[in-house]
């Protein structure tokens, strides 16, 4: 393992950070493993303890661990991270965590632990943390369902969210998130011999094809929604008329106005085959991170940046939702991207740029330490 030269005047502070990191990345954490997810939030529940000087409000939800610390009566900065990954048990011994070359690497480095050890050592590093709260949730890679409940009542009340996500290339923030739904719609026919009497069965693959189709055609790229049918199924045999499919349909938007359209849109769809019925579960999952919440906090952060030497931001949007999308639908400002520099997530290539983790630090840090200690309210 070794330490860039670009970081040698903080290498103190860049090898407690790479210790950290090192230790979240060996404990193994697939969001869909409880027995996995639990191990690793006792960890995060030490390290944050060695850090902070305070245990974490433990909070499981359905066997899922969710850890919480507070400081203060109320919360003007929220900071928000997670603690599972996409990767199975095992993953570890084909990609075991390492820093070589300026590059760390291992399963989870990027998305996202990196930024959680970030977030404790930034916190950790402030005297007065009155108004801070730290939330690192379990299952923010399977959609958040055990934990946007706990997300929602934390940020109430809060100035701003600052969520330590993975940067977006090149280290830019990320300012605008879309909103996502997620539906299957179960299509019910009737079956038949499809030799025999094809003509008595309501063939549920015929109108799986009208179905898609008309998904697809919901789809605006003016406004940048995408409607995106992605897995089918239908039938049971070969020469039988199929009696029910599925489809299932993501949905990304800018504006919760379009995801509202595309959600209308599904319900009243009326099949085209004769006799076939539509029923429709799920619906809009997470609301878009819109570019107006995040713009002050990006303000902000770029006279922050200038202030300690770093080089000037950038700002994307992005189709990819976070939790970030839960505090924004909330009405609460919120910056994401503030974690690693790198890329490859849930990739084998999935990577850390070293020299980049103390810079990252010191602007959150910043950050953390302007919004708490100002009445401001951080939105336009």
């Amino acid at each position: 393992m070794s330490t860039p030269s670009t970081l040698r005047e903080h290498s103190a502070e860049a090898s407690a950070i790479l210790d950290t990191i090192r230790r979240l990345v060996e404990c193994e954490s697939p969001s869909d493993d409880r027995a996995a997810v639990m191990r690793s939030a006792d960890l995060v529940d030490a390290i944050g303890t060695e850090m902070l000087g305070v245990r974490a409000e433990r909070i499981e939800v359905d066997g899922v661990a969710h850890l919480r610390w507070r400081f203060g009566s109320s919360t003007r900065v929220l900071l928000l991270a997670h603690h599972d990954t996409v990767w199975p048990l095992g993953t570890l011994q084909r990609l075991p965590f390492d820093v070589s070359a300026g590059v760390l690497t291992g399963p989870g480095s990027f998305d996202m632990k990196t930024g959680l050890a970030i977030a404790l050592h930034a916190v950790a590093s402030l005297e007065d943390r009155d108004g801070i709260t730290i939330l690192v949730t379990g299952d923010e890679e399977l959609g958040s369902p055990r934990s946007r409940a706990l997300i929602e009542e934390t940020v109430r009340g809060a100035s701003a969210t600052l969520v330590l996500e993975a940067s977006a290339d090149g280290g830019a923030l990320k300012t605008e998130r879309k909103g996502v739904s997620l539906y299957e719609m179960a299509i019910s026919g009737r079956a038949a011999h499809a030799g025999l009497e094809p003509e008595k069965g309501i063939n549920a693959s015929v109108e799986l094809a009208h179905l898609t189709i008309a998904a697809a055609a919901l789809t605006d790229a003016a406004t940048g929604t995408s409607v995106t049918p992605t897995l089918a199924s239908s039938g049971t045999t070969t020469n039988t008329v199929p009696a029910a499919a599925q489809l299932w349909i993501d949905v990304r938007a800018r504006t919760t106005t379009e995801l509202e359209r595309v959600d209308a849109a599904l319900r009243r769809y009326r099949p085209v085959t004769p006799g076939a019925s539509i029923s429709v579960h799920g619906g809009i999952n997470r609301p878009p991170l819109e570019s107006q919440m995040s713009a002050s906090l990006f303000e902000l952060a770029t006279k922050l940046a200038g202030r300690i030497g770093l080089a000037p931001l950038e700002q994307v949007s992005v189709g990819g939702a976070s939790d970030g999308n839960f505090t924004a639908g909330a009405g609460v400002p919120t910056l994401d991207g503030l974690g690693a520099v790198g890329g490859g997530a849930h990739a084998d290539g999935e990577h850390v740029l070293v020299e980049e983790i103390v810079p990252r630090t010191r602007l959150l840090i910043e950050l953390v330490a302007e919004i708490s200690r100002t009445e401001e309210p951080w939105h336009n």
